[in-house]
């Protein structure tokens, strides 16, 4: 199964500190087997400490740079990057200069629907008293395999 997308196709999830989540490839368009999320992020962006049970990740520093735990790993990694996160193991990031971009490829698919559920989509109306934080998702990452463990590391 192909699928073919022209960049004002993809869904825009504003997330976590005002960043921009956008969904290149979903689970729908790929049969289940991968998700591809393209994320803009200011300087000091977070994800808290968090575990996937489901998928694997990796990130792709497009520009900017980001730190990223993983385990016992600490990393900074740069533009043309790229960071393996397996399944099972905690792992979170930190941006470190303005306007980072990355792209997080996750296999299986399926982890859009947690940034769906958390986030805003952009092409709508903001919901009234909206806002993300580690409270506001745990319920709807606990539904997509992943578990908040504690706030995001410090520099």
């Amino acid at each position: 199964m192909s699928y073919f997308a022209a960049a004002e196709d993809h869904q825009r999830l504003e997330w976590l500190g005002g960043s921009t989540v956008t969904v290149l490839l979903d689970s729908a368009a790929t049969d289940g087997q991968l998700m591809v999320t393209s994320t803009s992020l200011a300087d000091g962006d977070a994800a808290p400490l968090h575990v996937h049970a489901r998928e694997d990740e990796v990130f792709v520093v497009l520009t900017g740079s980001v730190v990223i735990w993983c385990g016992e790993d600490r990393r900074e990694v740069g533009p043309g990057g790229v960071a393996f996160l397996p399944r099972d193991v905690p792992h979170a990031y930190r941006t470190t200069s303005e306007d980072t971009r990355v792209m997080t490829l996750t296999t299986p698919g399926g982890l859009e629907g947690f940034f769906r559920g958390a986030g805003h989509d952009v092409s709508q109306p903001r919901p009234d008293g909206w806002t993300i934080s580690p409270a506001t998702m745990a319920p709807v990452a606990a539904a997509h395999g992943v578990t908040l463990l504690g706030p995001p590391p410090q520099l």
